[in-house]
């Protein structure tokens, strides 16, 4: 019988977990933060009274991703169908909670679980050198939950932020190298865009991106770039108090929109729906949209991303940031599925809704 774990089990999942693990293995403090906390849920395999199995299945706040995050048999019942069964019923949770997909690490060294997962459909699609204690690597494996649904994705090499503060360069950067590759993708350029970009003031700490900063940094390297805010005002300026520094937060957006007059970039003043931002992406354009964190990572704050595809249900995006509080890695923020209905309430920020999206595209050259 399979069935959701409870505090109650701990000890035997522990038991199963030392049985099968060497290195990496998770606590009782780690189980109950996972059974009592966390955005996730346990399945175990139970007969005549014994755990002989679980499955450990992480949810991804804000989009329709799961993330397999540790899986176990014990040695004594392994080979009796057991794996297979909690594989099965893991994917019907995900599907339960409305995931389209479902993704999985393990260790490069783990052929039994590699063939399981390639039995059932999974398809690797990435490598983490040394992910694990003992500096194995670990497969990364994913599967369609919804195989019915026609995927248009793009190939937009992904860009991990290096500072809280820079998503708004890393995830440009990401769309200008999908345009063209060979736009280099390091640190280097990714504070150069900031400093260029910078509103030099947020709630607190450094300062985050406005469009306006990161069109003009687009612009001079020379892609063509459509600005859409349905704001007239000043952006970000309310998640400030200090007088000071709202004047100067309006003093560099005013630099930034002389600087856009001067150049001729096109600044619309409304809203892109999320049929809008795929008409333009399906013209070849890759449009980079400002969020709200608060839906995803229950923080508030004004949060950048890269558009990477679309299908009829959902929008499909990179986020330049790793939540490494959630054991989150780099591979799961590529291609993030997102309910379109979700994203549409969550692709606005600030108590005046602001929205704002970039719609990055190739300069395009005039005939001699």
């Amino acid at each position: 019988m399979i069935r959701f774990a409870k505090v109650e089990d701990i000890t035997h999942l522990l038991k199963i977990e030392q049985s099968c693990f060497v290195t990496d293995q998770l606590s009782r403090r780690n189980f109950r933060y996972l059974l009592t906390k966390a955005h996730s849920q346990t399945l175990i395999y139970e007969a005549e009274g014994v755990v002989k199995g679980y499955a450990l299945l992480l949810f991804s706040r804000g989009t329709s991703m799961a993330r397999l995050y540790s899986f176990a048999v014990a040695p004594a019942f392994r080979k009796q169908g057991i794996a297979q069964a909690l594989l099965k019923a893991v994917e019907d949770c995900a599907t339960d909670y409305d995931c389209v997909s479902l993704r999985l690490e393990t260790r490069q060294d783990n052929i039994a679980m590699q063939h399981l997962v390639k039995k059932n459909g999974y398809k690797k699609f990435g490598i983490i050198a040394n992910y694990y204690e003992d500096h194995m690597e670990a497969l990364r494996f994913e599967k369609s939950l919804a195989p019915q649904l026609d995927r248009s994705l793009v190939k937009v090499p992904y860009y991990q932020q290096s500072l809280d503060f820079t998503c708004g360069p890393s995830a440009l950067m990401m769309a200008m190298h999908a345009l063209d590759n060979n736009v280099k993708l390091d640190r280097r350029m990714e504070l150069r865009i900031w400093r260029e970009s910078t509103t030099i003031f947020m709630t607190s700490g450094h300062g985050g991106c406005s469009p306006y900063g990161l069109a003009l940094s687009a612009h001079q390297r020379g892609f063509e770039v459509e600005i859409y805010v349905n704001d007239l005002g000043t952006l970000f300026i309310d998640s400030v108090r200090n007088p000071q520094k709202k004047e100067v937060i309006k003093l560099v957006q005013e630099d930034f929109l002389s600087n856009i007059q001067q150049r001729s970039i096109t600044v619309l003043h409304s809203s892109l729906k999320v049929a809008d931002i795929r008409v333009k992406f399906e013209q070849g354009a890759i449009p980079l949209v400002l969020i709200s964190s608060y839906r995803i990572y229950r923080e508030k704050f004004p949060h950048w991303v890269v558009v990477t595809g679309f299908d009829d249900k959902y929008i499909y995006v990179h986020d330049p940031f790793v939540d490494d509080k959630e054991e989150e890695t780099y591979t799961d923020c590529i291609n993030m599925p997102i309910l379109q209905k979700d994203f549409e309430y969550m692709a606005r920020y600030g108590k005046s809704a602001q929205k704002a999206v970039l719609i990055i595209k190739l300069r395009q050259t005039v005939p001699s």
